[in-house]
């Protein structure tokens, strides 16, 4: 046949040169109708040509407005298969390739053919590796580079579209598909400390999109960004990809999940279009690295808090349900009703693309939710590659020739694509929150040092002054006491000197009057006017050396005086230091008084607030496990009171306020306080912070999950344990929280305020942290080892409506645990519910009145059953018949249609029922 020549006949060079130049090169892609050279109708063929615009190079783009980049379509060829060997052996192929001119002819009869042109074409015989390089390769190179991509494959029923995507190869490695082998370029190109991947994996089924890693999980909204009109699915789980092995088992999980059924056309016919969703997002070291040297005199404080630049992208492989004709598949009943949704949605999308290519005022993108889900592949900002899949098969031209020209078509759409860059402010404030909370630390340890280095040198000053005054006292009082001596000693003998000399001189005057009566009996004597002159001048000699003596003795005491003066004056400025220093010391005190009325200030708004919690206790008792002493009722309350109008907006501006006053660390320090009041209305601060989800973390990082152990291993306080135990449920809902509780033998504090306490409250806050608990699926062994499982049935013995509801919680997490890893192929044995006895109370509280206790029952009933291991016991347990009833009776869909596929999955169950002769 001549079709066969051009699907043997490339050579493996050409293949290589003719990939080089068609990825993402600027060829203008054309297609033409041509009539044989022989007919004589034959005329110039009619040309029609796409956009000549091109995605460029995967790096090249970086400019916001983005830039043209038409969507590439491919071609594969399926190779006949055993049925059309025997019925189209007499016929010729109607499809003939010419791979190295990138053409595919249609064959209408013998004489006459239609011609296309698309981007690649690829023979039966082209290998998965090749085909991975044509379409998907340019595309994942330009996600790594931070831009949107599309891979997604269209064609009939049967012609290869799940081989070419989704195969996982693991019976043969050189038959991955695309999926596969688009993740394993990307894991080997990322960073695992800077950069991180994660996966999403959904079908569309009947116009329901489902989670096909969560099958409950089967009606996921679509939400789209008024502003920029961006589609997401806050609803699908997300899952982080370390290593290619995990990505395989993810794989193999959602294909175990997804919808098939057997037609004519194709014994394993998808019924829905899966889409797999990869989101990478790096970290652009280099280029932030340029801009901090480029400005080289920057500060620190601007390279600290510089938010890091990331790029995200997003890849989306599309395994599009094939289309199909009724009469053809032979499809019928529900399998009908499949069939018509499936060509509905291929339509809407048919009808989009056309109106894309003709420039079209409007695009019905609402039409179907796959057309919403591809609004940014198809005339969006992504890049886009479409692999249009086909037999060669002549009983189906039909269809063959719909499917090209549906590639025809979507070669004209033209996409405008964008990097993703942008700034990880959310990386940035976190870091500069552990920052400011390190400084906040910091800042205080150092106003404790410098209240502590006052008051050290406020103690020793005082002692040195007290010293220094001794001192000087006692050397002011020996100074007195040696002068005084002195100036005794002094004025003594000046007083014995005058009175020798005042008797000196009677002498003297009795001496001179004697001689003057002798002088005049006796004139005529020779030499007394001699005698008396010497006399004279001794007399004068004296009386000169005794004021020379007053003189000194007056210029003595003159200096005693001085130094009296001196003394004085040092005694003066001693007093003054001493009383500056007194000054500083009173102002010392004023301000630590100050300190205590705040303190005293605070303790009373901490007291108010507490016993305004207190008087919303009929509302807590009502609130959910999850949401513990929110305090919302006590907010209210808080706002009628007019004494309170200045104070803040209700109890949660007022704690808020609080907390910003005194400080998260104050506010633990008061859990330690030895007044019991301070304790209760502390925690019950402490607990209505924990409620806020944005308090966690700083809560932990304060030591606060640490602090309420304690209180629960410590306090006999039933409001304490009470309060304590919603503080640490509060705390649980966080998956690294759970872990810390369980490493700092929370569980078994847990354990044992439970086994100690009677009051309904305190039990139902103990079992709503154990139920938060039991559903982390790294610590089932641990928390069922220290006693987690028998702690909540050991709170059964309450009979509290709210306690039995969060028993039932904690059982359903635990059980939907033990189904997860059983489903993910994990080795596990019979249920640790079943050994600690747990099963008996789920089959008697089954249908229990009370519908919250019914619906956590009724899905534990049906985690447990799916683990073929646990089957016997729970016949025996009279739980089959449970099981029957939640199939047929249960209220809730989602619960009914688990509980009839578990039965009819189950070979022991479908045994037991057969024997009992009940349909299910």
């Amino acid at each position: 046949m001549a079709s066969s020549g051009f699907r043997n006949g490339t050579q493996k060079g050409a293949l290589k040169v003719e990939r080089t130049l068609s990825v993402y090169s600027n060829v203008k892609s054309s297609s033409f109708k041509s009539k044989p050279v022989s007919s004589a109708s034959s005329h110039a063929s009619g040309l029609r040509r796409s956009s000549s615009g091109s995605l460029g190079s995967p790096g090249a783009v970086k400019d916001d407005a983005g830039v043209p980049g038409r969507v590439r379509v491919t071609v594969r060829l399926r190779p006949q298969n055993a049925e059309e060997l025997v019925a189209d052996a007499d016929f010729a192929d109607c499809v003939e390739l010419q791979p190295e001119l990138k053409r595919l002819k249609l064959c209408k009869n013998n004489w006459d053919s239609d011609t296309y042109e698309f981007d690649e074409v690829l023979t039966e015989f082209a290998s998965q590796k090749r085909v991975y390089e044509v379409v998907a390769k340019p595309v994942v190179e330009s996600v790594l580079e931070g831009y949107n991509g599309t891979v997604m494959a269209y064609g009939q029923t049967g012609t290869g579209k799940t081989f070419t995507l989704g195969l996982l190869g693991e019976e043969d490695t050189a038959s991955r598909g695309i999926m596969v082998r688009s993740m394993e370029d990307i894991l080997a190109d990322i960073s695992p400390e800077t950069d991180s991947v994660s996966v999403s994996y959904l079908q569309l089924y009947m116009e329901t999109i489902q989670d096909l890693l969560d099958p409950a999980n089967d009606n996921i909204s679509i939400v789209e960004d008024p502003r920029t009109g961006d589609v997401s699915l806050p609803g699908a789980t997300v899952v982080e990809i370390r290593n290619q092995k995990s990505f395989v088992e993810l794989l193999r999980l959602g294909e175990a999940h997804r919808f098939a059924a057997n037609t004519k056309l194709n014994t394993e016919s998808s019924r829905s279009h899966a889409i797999l969703m990869v989101n990478v997002k790096r970290s652009v070291i280099g280029r932030e690295a340029t801009l901090l040297s480029e400005n080289g005199n920057a500060s620190h404080l601007s390279k600290t808090i510089k938010p890091p630049l990331v790029r995200k992208g997003k890849l989306v492989v599309v395994d599009l349900a094939g289309s199909e004709r009724i009469d053809k598949s032979g499809s019928e009943g529900h399998t009908l009703e499949e069939a018509k949704s499936i060509n509905l949605s291929l339509s809407a999308l048919g009808k989009c693309i056309n109106a894309l290519a003709e420039n079209s005022a409007h695009v019905p993108v609402r039409d179907s939710k796959l057309t919403r889900l591809l609004r940014d592949s198809f005339g969006g900002t992504a890049r886009t590659s479409l692999i249009v899949t086909i037999g060669p098969s002549p009983r189906h031209r039909g269809e063959t020739a719909s499917t090209v020209m549906f590639g025809q078509r979507a070669m004209k759409v033209e996409n405008m694509v964008k990097i993703k860059e942008e700034f990880d402010y959310k990386s940035l404030s976190r870091r500069l929150e552990i920052q400011l909370d390190k400084l906040i630390a910091e800042n205080e340890r150092q106003q404790k040092a410098f209240e502590d280095e006052v008051e050290r040198i406020t103690i020793e000053a005082q002692n040195r002054i007290s010293e220094v005054e001794r001192n000087y006292a006692d050397a002011l009082e020996k100074e007195r006491l040696k002068y005084q001596k002195d100036y005794m000693e002094s004025i003594k003998k000046l007083e014995e000197q005058w009175v020798m000399d005042q008797q000196k001189h009677g002498n003297d005057k009795r001496g001179v009057e004697h001689k003057d009566e002798c002088l005049d009996k006796a004139r005529s004597w020779e030499g007394p006017l001699v005698s008396v002159s010497e006399e004279v001048i001794e007399l004068r000699q004296l009386l000169k050396n005794e004021t020379h003596l007053r003189k000194v003795a007056e210029e003595e005491v003159k200096n005693l005086k001085s130094q009296l003066a001196q003394r004085k004056a040092s005694e003066a400025s001693g007093n003054a230091e001493l009383l500056k220093l007194h000054k500083m010391l009173e102002d010392e005190a004023r301000q630590k008084e100050k300190l205590e009325e705040e303190i005293t200030i605070l303790r009373s708004q901490l007291l108010q607030l507490s016993f305004e919690a207190e008087e919303t206790g009929r509302s807590l008792d009502r609130g959910g496990p999850g949401k513990i002493l929110t305090g919302l009722d006590s907010l209210m309350a808080q706002v009628r009171h007019p004494q309170l109008k200045d104070s803040g907006h209700g109890q949660k501006a007022s704690i808020a306020k609080l907390f910003e006053q005194v400080g998260l660390q104050k506010i633990l320090s008061l859990l330690e306080s030895e007044d019991a009041d301070v304790r209760i209305h502390a925690v019950k601060v402490v607990a209505n912070l924990a409620a806020e989800e944005a308090n966690q973390e700083k809560i932990v990082e304060a030591g606060g999950l640490t602090s309420l152990l304690m209180l629960l291993r410590s306090s006999e306080d039933e409001m304490i344990r009470r309060v304590a135990s919603g503080a640490i449920a509060n705390l649980a809902m966080n998956e690294t929280n759970q872990e810390l509780i369980m490493a700092q033998g929370g569980i078994s504090l847990l354990s044992m305020t439970a086994a100690d306490a009677e009051d309904p409250q305190t039990l139902r806050m103990v079992a709503g942290a154990i139920a938060n608990l039991c559903g982390n699926d790294k610590l089932q062994m641990k928390l069922r080892g220290e006693g987690g499982i028998k702690a909540l049935l050991g709170m059964v013995r309450c009979g509290h409506p709210d306690v039995l509801a969060q028993v039932a919680r904690g059982i359903a997490n635990f059980a939907k645990c033990e189904s997860r890893a059983s489903t993910q192929g994990a080795k596990t044995g019979r249920s640790l519910l079943i050994d600690d006895g747990a099963l008996h109370w789920i089959v008697q509280n089954a249908n229990n009145e009370a519908s919250p206790i019914r619906r956590h029952i009724e899905l534990a009933l049906c985690h447990l059953a799916q683990h073929e291991v646990n089957a016997k016991d729970m016949i025996s347990g009279g739980a089959l018949w449970e099981l029957v009833r939640i199939s047929r009776d249960c209220s809730r869909e989602d619960i009914r249609t688990l509980a009839h596929r578990t039965l009819t999955s189950s070979p022991t169950f479908q045994a037991e029922l057969g024997r009992l002769r009940i349909e299910c």
